[in-house]
């Protein structure tokens, strides 16, 4: 593994995967938000993109041009085997890492 993802990197990992060929910046920004209720900025997005294109984790290709977008591509992005590779690990240690852990969480209501 080429060193640790960090927090974001890792949530920005999940969503492209979550969203499969849907994966373009507004999508991306947009979950993350929704689902982490976290404010990022496209600038911070797009740094961390091009982190993870950089670390080999993901490609990208440009759409068609759209009407809605002034006749702009979209550019979607695809995890690589190495991305895919890197979340395995991290979920692996996370879950070694919990299940040896002695905080016991209680979610329920009782």
């Amino acid at each position: 593994m080429k060193g640790f993802l960090g927090e974001f990197e890792e949530l920005v990992l999940l969503t492209i995967a979550t969203l499969g060929k849907d994966a373009y910046g507004v999508a991306i920004k947009e979950q993350i938000q929704l689902r982490a209720n976290r404010s990022i900025s496209i600038g911070a997005l797009h740094s961390t993109i091009s982190r993870l294109e950089d670390k080999g984790y993901l490609t990208s290709h440009l759409g068609g041009a759209t009407a809605e977008r002034g006749g702009r591509k979209k550019r979607f992005f695809e995890l690589t085997e190495d991305a895919k590779l890197a979340l395995g690990a991290m979920k692996s240690l996370r879950d070694d890492l919990w299940s040896e852990s002695q905080v016991k969480l209680d979610f329920s209501n009782d």
